[in-house]
């Protein structure tokens, strides 16, 4: 793995880009210094780049979110977000197990994130025992968003009920505005281990690179995948066969050293290209 002090080396090196936004772009509230100008040098360069987030919202929320803190649509290529990725297979139903969850739908997570489930044939209610399936995009407005023992007795209702979930970010957390919150993910992972069924959509699944790869019309040996979490980004890329570059800032904060990341790298068996502090050029 490469150590490197900017993203110059690597814009040289690949015909496309694959970034991801929220650790890496930006952190919620605010882009990262340097981030937006390094997405301007890559656009300069002719240099075609898909954001691809985790995000649990409809790719064109995520826009609106980006564009209020100053990151202009015109800087990338194009956008696809797992609340994207998610609408899309609840709406086709062309996978069997999406097209077997029922239209009858407990949403856990934020009134915010109800986008992903606008204009489908589903009906939202309020108690998992009404519910066929329950729909989780993260902590809600109600509970602690950094302790997950506050959802407890929700998930357990849910798990009594056997609704399958569908997770819209396999996310265990992320840095906002310099606060560590947990994600949907985290309450998947401890949905599963109450036995409850759970389909995660979004990275590291390689399924969702297939439609970054058509948007950037390359193939994956000249794509370079970019984010900050080795579980999602980096593993991700690598089950899709796409080189990724690491960023150690985000949900990575406090690698002191090289051998910190090269510790921690090897013990998840992920070998990135090169890694870099920040999206800087």
């Amino acid at each position: 793995m490469q150590h490197l002090t900017g993203f110059a080396p690597l814009a040289a090196r690949y015909g496309g880009f694959i970034i991801d936004l929220w650790g890496v772009v930006h952190d919620g509230v605010t882009p990262y210094e340097g981030a937006v100008d390094c997405l301007q040098r890559l656009r300069a360069s002719g240099k075609p780049t898909v954001l691809l987030s985790n995000a649990p919202r409809r790719a064109a929320v995520a826009q609106e979110g980006m564009r209020a803190m100053g990151i202009p649509d015109a800087l990338y290529t194009g956008i696809l977000t797992s609340g994207e990725a998610t609408h899309r297979m609840l709406r086709d139903r062309s996978d069997p197990w999406f097209a077997a969850l029922g239209e009858r739908v407990f949403h856990l997570g934020p009134a915010r994130d109800r986008n992903v489930m606008e204009q489908l044939s589903l009906q939202r209610v309020e108690h998992p025992g009404e519910a066929t399936f329950v729909l989780n995009t993260g902590p809600d407005d109600r509970r602690s968003p950094t302790d997950i023992a506050e959802y407890e007795a929700v998930l357990q209702d849910c798990a009594r009920h056997r609704l399958p979930m569908v997770c819209a970010n396999p996310d265990l957390e992320v840095i906002r505005g310099g606060n560590r919150v947990i994600c949907a993910g985290a309450l998947a992972e401890r949905y599963q281990a109450l036995g409850g069924a759970v389909r995660s959509v979004g990275k590291p699944d390689p399924a969702i690179y297939r439609p970054v790869l058509a948007m950037l019309d390359l193939p994956a040996r000249a794509v370079l995948a970019v984010g900050d979490a080795l579980r999602t980004d980096i593993a991700g890329a690598a089950a899709a066969g796409i080189d990724a570059c690491w960023v150690l800032g985000g949900i990575n904060h406090g690698f002191a050293a090289p051998d910190d990341a090269e510790a921690a790298a090897a013990m998840s068996g992920l070998s990135p290209v090169a890694c870099v502090p920040a999206l800087v050029w």
